[in-house]
């Protein structure tokens, strides 16, 4: 089979498979849960087939040639743009949806990825070259921003990887799902990205081992989307858990609460905040019973 037209057929391959994806998504309503993912899904499915259109009819023979380039030149990057800033909101709200039984960590951890997300773009920008400023520097500040995305997915994947157990997270969850389909895409991004930088041809095998990987996500996806997702229990953690403690702490932080406490010269950072919060707890408890009484 000629690798041109194995590639159309993974082309149209992959417009099924988002809007297989598509169509369970919203069949299970799940754009009041995800809207970030919501909105991606609309822009992949109603892009994918005009591009795809644009881009056929742009190699072929015609007088239309000095216009159909630049439509879909401006086009596709536009897309590429747009989905680099959905996949931040989405990187959000999945792990809004992980850390929703612990409010504390899912604030402040909420700040460090906007602190996160706005230092990546700045290093990644700063890597473009800006000595020719025009349409060339689309595809690079487009890269930029994408490649500042992909780093924050890899984090959250493998935030969630190693924090599993402890969130009581299932890995038939949706949110963990989404994120390792993600994840997978970045990992294709980064590794087969960088060895087609010095071939663009469309029909490289490089480029068939890219379509394959980013088939193998859909896949993921389609069978996380398709399959009864396993209901979420109420979480129920020990007082003297780690991951209780630290949200605890995480909720006590930016309040403003002003405590006092004496510490020994040999008692670590973290004890020393653990105590702290303990005083501030125990005096919240004090004056609502006193209130109560009262």
């Amino acid at each position: 089979m000629p690798l041109n037209f194995a590639m159309s057929l993974m082309s149209v391959a992959e417009f099924l498979a988002w809007a297989a994806l598509g169509f369970f998504f919203w069949k299970k309503g799940l754009h009041r849960r995800f809207p970030a993912m919501h909105a991606y899904l609309v822009l992949r499915v109603t892009s994918m087939p005009a591009l795809l259109g644009l881009l056929y009819l742009q190699a072929q023979p015609s007088h239309y040639q000095t216009i159909l380039f630049p439509m879909y030149f401006f086009a596709y990057w536009a897309v590429y743009i747009a989905s680099a800033v959905m996949l931040y909101f989405i990187t959000v709200e999945v792990f809004r949806s992980v850390l929703s039984s612990f409010s504390g960590l899912m604030k402040l951890g909420t700040i460090a990825f906007r602190w996160a997300a706005l230092i990546s773009v700045i290093v990644s920008l700063a890597t473009v070259s800006y000595k020719h400023p025009g349409v060339s520097m689309i595809p690079e500040v487009a890269f930029g921003l994408m490649r500042s995305v992909s780093i924050l997915e890899l984090c959250l994947l493998g935030f969630l990887c190693f924090s599993m157990n402890a969130l009581r997270l299932s890995a038939r969850d949706l949110s963990f799902g989404i994120a390792l389909g993600f994840g997978l895409m970045s990992a294709n991004d980064f590794v087969v990205g960088t060895l087609l930088a010095g071939n663009s041809s469309l029909t490289s095998p490089l480029q068939f081992v890219n379509e394959s990987l980013v088939l193998v996500s859909l896949g993921i996806w389609v069978s996380y989307f398709a399959l009864p997702e396993p209901v979420r229990k109420p979480i129920t953690i020990p007082a003297n858990s780690t991951i209780y403690r630290w949200n605890e702490i995480a909720a006590a932080l930016g309040h403003g609460t002003q405590v006092a406490v004496y510490q020994p010269a040999n008692g670590s950072f973290l004890s020393d905040v653990e105590k702290v919060v303990d005083k501030v707890l125990t005096r919240n408890l004090q004056s609502g019973e006193s209130k109560s009484e009262a």
